[in-house]
């Protein structure tokens, strides 16, 4: 009788809510009763088709000034989510993402298209990982309690009966698929469990002002533990007509990662909790190819851009601006040292790019110490690099792990290589 007495509680309160928010009241999940995820969960339920906006403030009624949350927020259609100077961290007992579009998760095999989703931070807005994690790294990491060598990340259910023993998709901290009209602005990420943002078949996209700070260790009750696989931002299957701006990072891997993998039979289904991704990582043609990309004003201590191709699947028409990776005294990079500011091509992701697949990149104004400054790994075509400068070990600016000859129409302007240090 308590629990029909509470759940008529909450519903009534929150019809009022909905009456309330038709005159300008505006919804934040100090309106509602239980835990932090219940009482956000709520607010977005109710501002669903009212005010379509729900605002995080700093200050929580349960007397802290942080938000602690068990599972994912779950992000409908035409929804804001203002982040007023607030913290909002993944509880110990999480294994999820931190924000998801409701769209997809574990057991969604045929996802719909939700539209017009933002997360919008005010002020100082902090997302952040697990104090102790369950589980870090990618769907091919075993979970460890130890710094043991081999594929591994921590996590705390390492060597628990009955308990999945990789990640996943699940450790994404912001998973977005099949959403056209996305906005992420002015957030800090800190130690989130994989790839801080993934976006799966998403287009018209606006991603801007954003701080990571996700190193490849993390403490844990004083030890340090390795973490692994730890993007910034993911652009995988689809995604197209983004624009990525003034992004800054101390990551774990690469700060930006697009790719487009046609890794075909060796595929997972839309759903698959044993995935990488949430949605099905099969290549079906041009939809899943990933195109229209425009990066702007970035800087990281480790790997810059890094830009994915293989078999049919083809990425084309991405425009970079200004990318810088500098080694920085404070943070060692990941091992040992960044392999390139910008990568186009590589190996190891299913069978190599067809060539031409990869075309019509543009990069200019890109500065780098590290191993490379541009790395072709892949027969690219039609693309131009320009006006950059290299400061690493190489003996040029550009580096080719295949025969040149194997390139079509690649356009070399003005690429400097500087005395090391300068």
């Amino acid at each position: 009788m308590k629990s029909t007495s509470y759940s008529l509680f909450v519903f009534f309160l929150a019809c009022l809510l909905q009456a309330n928010a038709k005159h300008g009241h505006v919804i934040t999940p100090n309106d509602f009763s239980g835990s932090d995820i219940e009482r956000i969960r709520q607010a977005i339920a109710a501002a669903k088709g009212t005010t379509n906006k729900v605002v995080i403030p700093q200050w929580n009624s349960n007397g802290t000034t942080y938000w602690e949350i068990d599972s994912a927020i779950l992000l409908p259609s035409n929804m804001t989510v203002i982040l007023d100077n607030c913290t909002i961290q993944l509880s110990d007992r999480c294994r999820d993402n931190m924000f998801r579009s409701d769209n997809v998760g574990a057991g969604i095999s045929h996802p719909d298209w939700n539209y017009n989703i933002q997360i919008v931070g005010v002020g100082e807005a902090l997302l952040q990982g697990a104090a102790n994690p369950r589980a870090t790294g990618d769907a091919y990491r075993k979970l460890t309690a130890s710094n043991e060598s081999g594929r591994v990340s921590y996590g705390s259910d390492a060597g628990k009966k009955d308990v999945k023993q990789t990640g996943d998709w699940r450790n994404n901290l912001i998973q977005i698929a099949y959403v056209d009209g996305f906005k992420l602005k002015n957030v800090t990420i800190k130690n989130s469990h994989a790839w801080a943002t993934c976006f799966e078949r998403t287009k018209n996209a606006e991603l801007s002002a954003l701080r990571f700070i996700n190193p490849e260790y993390i403490t844990v009750d004083g030890k340090t533990v390795k973490a692994y696989n730890k993007d910034g931002i993911n652009l995988r299957h689809g995604c197209k007509y983004f624009r990525i701006d003034n992004i800054t990072g101390i990551n774990g891997d690469d700060l930006i990662a697009l790719s487009s993998l046609d890794v075909a039979p060796y595929f997972h289904t839309s759903g698959d909790i044993h995935s990488y991704q949430v949605t099905s990582t099969k290549w079906r043609g041009p939809e899943d190819d990933t195109e229209q990309v425009f990066i702007t004003n970035c800087q990281t201590n480790y790997t810059g851009v890094a830009i994915r191709a293989s078999d049919s699947a083809s990425i084309h028409h991405v425009y970079i601006d200004g990318v810088i990776t500098q080694a920085r005294p404070d943070t060692p990079p990941p091992y040992g040292g960044s392999p390139y500011t910008l990568l186009v091509g590589g190996q190891g992701y299913g069978a190599a790019s067809i060539p031409g697949k990869i075309h019509h990149i543009y990069a200019t104004n890109l500065t780098g110490d590290g191993k490379s400054l541009i790395l072709v790994a892949s027969p690219i075509a039609d693309s131009q690099f320009l006006n950059s400068v290299y400061t690493g070990a190489a003996p040029t600016a550009i580096t080719y792990q295949i025969e040149k000859a194997q390139t079509k129409n690649v356009l070399e302007v003005n690429l400097m290589k500087a005395p090391m240090g300068e």
